[in-house]
């Protein structure tokens, strides 16, 4: 557990990078891939915790106007870095001030795309001290998915969620009061050595940073509206949009920018095949209520299974709702009764309408709606409120 932090000027954090450079040595031959080979990892712990040594009142909050917080970066103190070679493993990893990083002009992910993302939250426990953070252990292991489509080695599980940790701890002071909102943690992934050839890189870097943030939708807690795209297209059969890589989203942008100049909250893409079937939304899940049945699109290689998607559906299930996991029309939408999305960021989002070729469809979003049950249901387990009768979430202090 991290107690302490490095301030801005230190004579003890020079020593400690002075210590770290006797105890890394590269290893890839190509690049800068660095192991901490020379000394055993508790050797390297405690020189950072001498590192970590400050003057500031570790529980005190970061100067942050909390009322005021959107979905937007704010620079923390902390990220945490770790790196490995193509053929070799993830092995020790260690924070670092919060900063740019270096990469060559070739790196594999700068001129391939060869990198991943999550994202997941962590928040302040409403009663009581300490943190929480929702299901780490299903970031890693879709990581290690998308790692293995994408051809990078990975962290383990343990790996992943020590780091999280870590970062997380080591920014508390910027983790928002309850109700406020949450710290975002971002998980990355990518080819960090040079390559020129079309081929895996040679480094890869596993980097953690954190932001405090609150409402995705500049709309907040207020439904959304949406309007489907028919032209373009997130994701195509045997492509990589079951796994979260970093080049599935650039191609939204354009989509998503003409739909915001027209007023809409954001695009809800169709399939690439039949061109009639529900995929998802930018950045998030879809989900459709008729009656007591939920239904969500199925996975089927096309869209990411995201983990508030699969939170949401073990939920409403406990609440007695059927849920299908199955083909979306858009014909289904004219006869729903209620649409949500779901996603880390924007957790549970109620929608208002959604437009198709210029018809505009309108579902319930009144204090009734499922969705808002759900939201309650889901946040309050996130937030330590409910018993986690589930084992979701993960205390750290």
């Amino acid at each position: 557990m991290l107690t302490r932090s490095i301030p801005q000027k230190s004579s003890t954090a020079g020593m400690f990078m002075k210590l770290v450079s006797n105890f890394i040595k590269p290893q890839c031959g190509v690049g800068s891939c660095s192991f901490f080979t020379s000394r055993p990892a508790s050797y390297l712990q405690t020189a950072c915790e001498v590192a970590f040594d400050t003057e500031r009142n570790v529980d005190e909050y970061a100067d942050v106007d909390w009322d005021k917080l959107g979905f937007r970066l704010m620079e923390t103190d902390y990220m945490y870095i770790m790196k490995c070679c193509q053929d070799d493993e993830f092995s020790h990893g260690q924070l670092n001030r919060y900063g740019n990083i270096e990469l060559s002009p070739s790196a594999g992910v700068l001129n391939y795309a060869q990198g991943l993302f999550e994202g997941l939250k962590a928040y302040r426990k409403v009663n009581g001290n300490g943190f929480l953070i929702f299901r780490p252990e299903e970031n890693a292991r879709r990581m290690q998915i998308g790692s293995d489509r994408m051809c990078m080695p990975s962290p383990s599980v343990d790996q992943f969620v020590h780091a999280v940790k870590q970062t997380v701890l080591a920014n508390k002071r910027w983790i928002p009061p309850p109700g406020k909102g949450s710290l975002y943690v971002r998980p990355l992934l990518m080819g960090s050595g040079p390559i020129l050839g079309l081929a895996p890189a040679s480094e890869y870097t596993f980097l953690v940073y954190a932001a405090p943030v609150g409402n995705y939708f500049k709309e907040g807690l207020e439904p959304i509206n949406l309007v489907i795209q028919d032209e373009s297209y997130r994701a195509t059969p045997g492509g990589t949009g079951a796994v979260k890589t970093i080049a599935n989203y650039s191609p939204v942008l354009k989509a998503q920018m003409q739909a915001k100049k027209k007023g809409f909250t954001d695009v809800l893409f169709l399939d690439a095949v039949d061109n009639k079937y529900l995929e998802e939304a930018s950045s998030c899940n879809i989900f459709i209520r008729k009656n007591n049945v939920i239904s969500t699109p199925m996975a089927r290689g096309t869209i990411l299974e995201g983990i508030t998607r699969g939170s949401i559906i073990e939920i409403a299930r406990d609440f007695g709702y059927e849920v299908d996991e199955r083909l979306v029309s858009v014909e289904d939408l004219t006869e729903a009764d209620e649409v949500f999305c779901t996603g880390t960021a924007v957790v549970v989002a109620p929608v208002n309408s959604i437009t198709y070729k210029g018809q505009r469809y309108k579902y319930n979003c009144g204090e009734d709606a499922v969705s808002r049950k759900l939201y309650k249901s889901l946040t309050d387990i996130q937030m330590g409120i409910a018993e986690d009768k589930k084992g979701w979430t993960v205390e750290i202090d």
